[in-house]
């Protein structure tokens, strides 16, 4: 359907992302479809195309590499895609001390969840302001971080501190982006049940005892603030009680409660 709007979805093959596929499918969008895995996506793009009409570009990508975000706009523009929705989603974390941390792995963490999704943010945010400036076409983008952007994370500390960045990126470009026709959302959530987890070797830690929220329910409270155009969502009630009591903590007692909850079960 040529009149369908496009939503870019990075990450889209497990998760909170491919539960935000399926929710812009269903709202109408066609998709480009982002990730490492092209078998998961083939397999989501049928599944939408059958349920939704849906259609699909995939790109199979490792958004962790420099040079990553050039490609999948060439790609849209090759496709002749303009995107109304950018969703950056994709993103890793990686537990243990970082003074024996490997090197590799937290560089590569830095890149896909802050340089990326500022390379792809500020590739496609021009096109977004002057189509919805001569076209009257709203735009959005939607940034995932988490309730780890409001405090520091012992044993998870770069994780933690890029999705600080997230946060604070995202609530500072939707006040740049104010009467432009553009809004910027982060979603914030806390532990969810995906295959985050496993990538991250956090399933055995304090946190995920008190509760995991499942990847639709977070996907659904992200759609609603991208469409209602609200700056920041933290997805669930636990979560937003946690994360404003944090302003009100010593910021070392804050860290040090964190650090206990990233500790193993077992310790």
């Amino acid at each position: 359907m040529p009149d369908r709007k496009t939503a870019l979805i990075t990450g889209a093959s497990f998760g909170i992302g491919l539960e935000l596929a399926r929710i812009f499918a269903r709202e109408g969008y066609n998709l480009v479809l982002v990730a490492r895995s092209g078998d998961k996506l083939r397999l989501l793009a049928a599944e939408l195309e059958k349920a939704h009409s849906t259609r699909s570009l995939i790109l199979s990508v490792d958004l962790s590499e420099a040079g990553s975000a050039a490609y999948v706009v060439d790609q849209t523009i090759r496709a002749d895609l303009a995107v109304d929705v950018l969703v950056n989603n994709a993103g890793f974390g990686q537990y243990g001390f970082f003074a024996e941390s490997d090197l590799e792995e937290c560089l590569r963490q830095i890149q896909l969840n802050v340089t990326t999704l500022t390379h792809l943010t500020r590739l496609y945010l021009p096109g977004m302001i002057e189509r919805a400036r001569t076209e009257n076409t709203p735009c959005r983008i939607l940034n995932v971080a988490s309730t780890a952007a409001f405090q520091a994370g012992p044993l998870m500390a770069v994780y933690y501190a890029t999705k600080a960045y997230v946060l604070h990126f995202s609530e500072a470009i939707a006040n740049e982006l104010q009467g432009t026709g553009v809004t910027v959302t982060c979603l914030c959530p806390g532990p969810t049940a995906t295959e985050f987890q496993e990538r991250a070797n956090i399933t055995g830690i304090r946190l995920t005892t008190y509760g995991t929220m499942d990847a639709r329910s977070v996907a659904e409270d992200g759609y609603r603030a991208l469409m209602a155009g609200k700056p920041v969502v933290i997805s669930g009630f636990k979560n937003w009680l946690v994360a404003q009591s944090v302003r009100f903590a010593p910021r070392r007692m804050v860290t040090a409660i964190a650090r206990k909850l990233q500790e193993s079960k077992s310790s």
